[in-house]
């Protein structure tokens, strides 16, 4: 369990909502770095608190490995109808399969959680309630994708973490976040 989360949930609580009547939380950083974890605690403390949530992991957004770039289609038809009250919704890619499966629903809720790399995007910064960055070094970043996914993959998670770094880097997630959880200096 990160300790962060009850810092997470209590700083958005703070905010007034930004995503229509509800909040918009966005984990992102680096694979590896933790945002999971992290989002699976502030799940589990809004359960406690009773917070109606919803948490999206961005892999199921991405079209595959090289969908990062492209991650921003899939928040356009997500978020600004959650702003409206209305409805949003996604495509959820199937990794295994190697394509989109079906389309996903999301209700408008109190709480919106998307973890992820590319979780937070600038054309939708107005929407964003708390932007949380993760990070840790890179190496260990590597070590726990491999372990995660499997050596197997090794050469498809070295090269998302290149795509990754100039993806990062063009939104400006790290600069713009509201708290920094993990290793504070260095790059990515």
């Amino acid at each position: 369990m990160r300790p962060e989360a009850g810092l997470v949930l209590a700083r958005l609580q703070e905010r007034a909502p930004t995503l229509g009547a509800g909040r918009l939380l966005c984990i992102d950083g680096p694979s590896g770095a933790g945002k999971t974890t992290l989002a699976e605690a502030v799940r589990t403390q809004a359960a406690a608190a009773g917070i109606e949530h919803r948490v999206i992991h961005m892999d199921d957004l991405y079209d595959g490995w090289d969908g990062l770039p492209r991650v921003h289609e899939q928040l356009a038809t997500l978020l600004p109808p959650l702003a409206e009250g209305r409805p949003g919704g996604y495509r959820r890619y199937d990794w295994t399969a190697g394509r989109y499966a079906e389309d996903v629903t999301i209700d408008p809720a109190p709480l919106l959680v998307l973890e992820g790399a590319g979780s937070w995007d600038p054309a939708y910064a107005a929407l964003v309630t708390l932007l949380v960055w993760l990070d840790a070094p890179a190496e260990e970043r590597l070590a726990r994708t491999i372990a995660r996914d499997g050596a197997a993959l090794e050469p498809q998670l070295r090269r998302w973490a290149r795509d990754e770094l100039v993806h990062l880097a063009r939104t400006g997630a790290r600069e713009h976040a509201d708290l920094a959880v993990g290793t504070p200096t260095g790059r990515p």
